[in-house]
């Protein structure tokens, strides 16, 4: 009777918290991102004594650039985007999508990298490119990761032809609601009960992780050759644990501006759907290829690498590295909403 008075507890507590004002739930997450980055420079601070010091520190610059380049990768973007699109769909104002996800998906490599500075030399060789461990986990990943942003581009591609169904009738004199602007048709009925699944930011968490098994093998790699040649150039195990608490502060702060950029964007699409369908439809549109795109990249690898496909198909799939195509995507969304914004003045300053 206890544990369910407790459990009532909880949940009320949750949906008090869920209803907290946007600004107050805003500075909790960029908080939570704050609290990373101070928790890194602690650990380092803390740690470095003698000639250790400059080594550790230049490391934990290394580790927090490689965590802001990864955050632009375009697997990152896709899913960050598509799912906030989801969110903001439903009336919510997806704060912490971005940080929910970047987390899960830097927590991979902040266990690994305590493995390691623990003694762990197991965890290595088990992650070391080539190796069994590392191709099972690559596949798990990688076949999540696939089917998740398959999963979203195709909802969200099928609210883009709704979009575009609705944005007809509109020129001819019918009125819009939001509801006009759900997904519909086979697809959305297909994928609304898997997806009904994502209910909430936090349970981003659980596939920004799994995305982490599958991410940039070099990455992972690369934090913890550097922790392990700095362990044995004698910089301090608090030191070393700086390095994967640097790489996801880094990783968490570019992905939760992005997410919540998103959210605002998808908020003043969906605001005023009457007038702004034209902008609804293109982000949204840019939104599903992108994630169509990424999943077919992401599983044309994963089946070549997963039973050796000799084809020249899954080999090219294989071998695309989008690398910083990801600033590519933020760089066209931005585009999208400013020429948006700027077309809105334009039309409420001349009233046409």
């Amino acid at each position: 009777m206890a544990t369910m008075q407790q459990m009532a507890a909880l949940h009320r507590l949750y949906r008090e918290r869920a209803h907290l004002p946007l600004r107050t739930r805003l500075l909790v997450t960029f908080g939570a991102v704050a609290a990373l980055h101070a928790a890194a420079v602690a650990l380092l601070v803390s740690g470095a004594a003698g000639g250790g010091q400059p080594l550790g520190i230049g490391l934990v610059l290394t580790a927090y650039l490689a965590g802001v380049k990864h955050s632009y990768d375009w697997d990152h973007l896709a899913a960050i985007d598509n799912s906030t699109r989801k969110f903001a769909a439903e009336r919510r104002d997806p704060v912490s999508v971005g940080f929910a996800f970047s987390l899960g998906h830097s927590s991979v490599v902040v266990l690994a990298g305590v493995a390691v500075v623990a003694g762990a030399s197991l965890v290595g060789s088990f992650m070391a490119e080539g190796t069994p461990g590392n191709l099972l986990l690559g596949i798990i990943g990688s076949a999540v990761s696939g089917l998740f942003l398959l999963a979203m581009g195709a909802f969200n591609g099928a609210a883009f032809l709704r979009t575009l169904t609705v944005y007809r009738g509109a020129r001819n004199g019918a009125t819009v609601s939001h509801e006009d602007l759900a997904a519909s048709g086979f697809v959305a009925r297909l994928l609304a009960r898997p997806l009904a699944r994502v209910r909430h930011p936090r349970n981003i968490y659980v596939i920004g992780f799994l995305f982490g098994l599958g991410f940039d093998t070099a990455t992972t790699i690369g934090l913890l050759v550097m922790a392990a040649a700095a362990s044995l150039a004698g910089v301090s195990p608090l030191a070393l644990l700086a390095l994967p608490l640097a790489f996801a502060a880094a990783m968490t702060l570019c992905d939760t501006i992005n997410g919540v950029a998103m959210m605002r964007m998808y908020r003043s699409a969906l605001a005023d759907p009457g007038r702004k369908l034209g902008f609804n439809a293109v982000i949204t549109g840019i939104s599903a290829v992108s994630a169509l795109f990424v999943a077919v990249i992401t599983l044309g690898g994963t089946l070549h690498e997963a039973f050796g496909l000799g084809d020249p198909l899954t080999r090219w799939l294989g071998s695309v590295d989008l690398g910083g195509a990801g600033l590519l995507l933020v760089a066209l969304l931005l585009s999208v909403w400013a020429a948006a914004a700027l077309h809105g003045r334009a039309t409420a300053r001349y009233g046409r």
